[in-house]
């Protein structure tokens, strides 16, 4: 707000500056009509470009509000992509211990299927060795 108040009272010096000095100032130190309605165009220019550039400082607020709003929403919608594959990325590590675990079963079932049949297997020698002694 200061610095475009400042920029003002420096364009506003500059108009007063570039009126070239026709020497219509009379003795007593006040302005001709021709000077005076020069200086009325000046300032009224002035205050056009002013509010020129308020008008244009809003869009610009504008479309920077905007842009912030999308990057908030994509923000949001990467946290969730990432929280989901982080959701997956568990599930397989959880199913692939599952699945590790289901084989280590199935192997420990074999081996006491195998020593099932290995011991079955000396039962019955041992009872024919019984047998045949009787």
């Amino acid at each position: 707000m200061m610095q475009t108040q400042r920029q003002g009272n420096e364009q506003q010096q500059s108009v007063i500056q570039s009126v070239p000095n026709s020497g219509s100032l009379s003795f007593s130190g006040t302005l001709s009509k021709e000077d005076e309605e020069m200086s009325k165009s000046a300032l009224t220019s002035f205050k056009a470009k002013e509010e020129e550039i308020e008008k244009r400082k809003v869009e610009v607020k504008e479309k920077v509000l905007l842009q912030l709003g999308r990057v908030e929403e994509e923000t949001k919608r990467l946290a969730m992509i990432r929280e989901e594959r982080e959701y997956k990325e568990a599930l397989e590590a959880f199913n692939e211990k599952n699945n590790e675990k289901v084989q280590l079963i199935a192997k420990l079932m074999e081996l006491v299927s195998e020593s099932e049949r290995l011991r079955m297997m000396k039962l019955e020698k041992l009872s024919k060795s019984i047998d045949s002694m009787h």
